[in-house]
């Protein structure tokens, strides 16, 4: 059975710089309409690599005519960020179910990029693993 959390946790964070990945080859510059379930409202090296072949993700979404949403292919690339963290999950003590204690910390919201239109279409946090006092 799993503890419940009851003191704070304490633990130090260290992110570096936002990475802008674009595609390692030149690719297609295109507009890719998306389905009109997309229109709602509500709604490092290998990673270069694999854009080349996944393209439109490097692009930006875009609004036509209509308020027509699509994917401007244009290369631009997706953000990256590698971040440390001196805490394993297994230190909050319960299933990770929301509201999560902490998320502020450990998750970054790169300023500028929260926007539907223009921004990044996907945004890659990964933890590394060390073992090293901050």
């Amino acid at each position: 059975m799993a503890q419940i959390l009851t003191t704070p946790l304490s633990f130090n964070v260290r992110r570096h710089p936002p990475e802008l990945i674009v595609p390692a080859k030149p690719t297609p510059r295109e507009l890719k309409l998306l389905s009109d379930i997309d229109d709602q409202e509500g709604l490092r090296e290998a990673l270069a690599k694999a854009l080349v072949f996944y393209y439109p993700l490097a692009g930006r979404l875009k609004e036509g005519l209509a308020r027509k949403l699509m994917v401007d292919c244009s290369g631009q690339g997706v953000l990256f960020i590698e971040a440390e963290a001196d805490v394993s999950l297994e230190r909050f003590g319960v299933e990770l179910q929301p509201p999560f204690p902490c998320r502020d910390e450990l998750l970054y919201d790169v300023p500028g990029s929260s926007g539907l239109l223009d921004s990044p279409l996907i945004l890659f946090q990964v933890r590394i693993n060390v073992h090293r006092q901050f």
